[in-house]
């Protein structure tokens, strides 16, 4: 396969729209340590290498251990993830997987654990991370 149009030459104005939305999700107060969890467990599900990669790599040197990284496709039957870990990764695969919606009991416990700012903050950290991956899966890139 090879690697399509470059987005950010060809129409840079929808380029600059996504690194904005990326910009106010970076710094809009979600842990590093979530935002982490959020872009390699959507990134995962959603098939896109490109962004595996790279945020597999930024966690990593954020100081996330491998063991971790390495157990995000089965969070649920490991202990290495804190009650607030596993609220925004049962949210990240509910959103990502929307087609088959966001139950009402996986948003109520994040609203539970997190609380409703936190939430909106992680919710839009979701929506970032996934409109990449389709950025990055459509235009064939690849590590």
């Amino acid at each position: 396969m090879n690697t399509r149009l470059n987005l950010k030459q060809t129409d840079a104005a929808a380029y600059k729209a996504m690194l904005t939305f990326d910009a106010h999700a970076e710094a809009n107060g979600i842990s590093t340590t979530h935002r982490d969890l959020i872009k390699i467990r959507a990134s995962q599900i959603n098939g896109c290498s490109y962004c595996i990669d790279m945020h597999a790599k930024e966690a990593r040197d954020n100081g996330e251990s491998e063991r971790r990284i390495y157990s995000l496709t089965s969070w649920r039957e490991t202990p290495f993830f804190s009650e607030e870990e596993k609220a925004v990764l049962a949210l990240t695969e509910e959103i990502t997987l929307i087609h088959n919606r966001v139950s009402d009991e996986t948003y109520a416990n994040a609203v539970k654990v997190l609380g409703e700012p936190y939430v909106a903050k992680v919710l839009m950290a979701i929506i970032v991370i996934n409109a990449w991956n389709r950025i990055g899966i459509a235009l064939n890139m690849f590590p």
